[in-house]
């Protein structure tokens, strides 16, 4: 789980990484780079979500699966990140869409998509500057943006409705899942710059052993306590609910401010 800010995406580009600002938060992602190179995973799903580059409010889903061989980078209006294309998964992927479906979550399914900072800045942190990404992704995108996102009891549910599509598939493969966005920061308005650090730090406690509480909060909560960007969270509990009900805590980080925006991380691991 992680925050996916733009800016952290400018810094890697624009080689800001060791500057004082910077330099925590890219620090602190040491820890996770040398992780997920030992467990060496065969595919990463990636709940992010999109920010007007693939959707529009012409066509909004709620939850849209990416099925495609690759995605572009998308430009989002000072051109595209030199960033590698990113890898994609279809057969993984395909399985994903119809094993959920099946599941009764309504999926948009989608063939070609450009992928934005939701999705990007997070494989950065994660994997630096190669020249390309190591390892296939598929994404996940989830309506964060225009009333009404779904609740995070739904996005805990179809999380664990992507436990058991990724357990039925017939090849067996290491897959880690990553939950991006937030966590508390409002962009606009009087309340700009808010971040509610008792919020975040409830949050990250209660993350691994108590999600079905955090599955509870009301839009109004995340918007009130949160800002009006908090909501992003409920990111977060579709890859806690693909996870076991027990699971251990690897790694946490957070750190204030970063554009306005609380960043926070946390590695968590399946107990067996």
């Amino acid at each position: 789980m992680m925050s996916h800010v733009p800016l952290l995406g400018l810094a890697v580009d624009h080689a800001k990484k060791e500057e004082e600002y910077f330099k925590p938060v890219f620090n602190a992602f040491d820890v996770s780079k040398k992780w997920i190179e030992d467990i060496n995973p065969d595919a990463i799903i990636l709940v992010y979500n999109d920010h007007a580059s693939a959707f529009s409010l012409d066509l909004i889903p709620t939850f849209a699966i990416g099925c495609a061989a690759e995605f572009m980078p998308a430009d989002e209006g000072f051109g595209r990140r030199e960033v590698p294309i990113v890898p994609g998964y279809p057969e993984l992927a395909w399985h994903i869409a119809q094993s959920t479906i099946l599941d009764e979550f309504d999926i948009t399914i989608v063939n070609k998509m450009d992928v934005d900072h939701g999705l990007t800045v997070p494989l950065s942190l994660m994997f630096g500057e190669p020249d390309e990404w190591p390892i296939p992704i598929i994404p996940l995108a989830v309506n964060v943006i225009q009333y009404p996102p779904p609740t995070g009891n739904r996005c805990l549910n179809l999380g664990k409705s992507i436990k058991r599509a990724v357990g039925s598939f017939p090849e067996n493969k290491r897959v880690v899942i990553f939950g991006t966005g937030g966590m508390s920061h409002q962009l606009q308005g009087r309340r700009t710059g808010l971040i509610n650090q008792e919020f975040d730090t409830n949050y990250l406690d209660k993350f691994g052993s108590a999600p079905e509480e955090l599955a509870k909060i009301p839009h109004e909560d995340y918007l009130r306590l949160a800002g009006s960007e908090g909501i992003e969270l409920v990111m977060w509990l579709v890859a806690r609910g693909a996870m076991n009900e027990r699971v251990r805590e690897i790694h946490r980080h957070y750190h204030v401010p970063i554009s306005n925006t609380a960043i926070g991380h946390l590695i968590l691991e399946n107990e067996i």
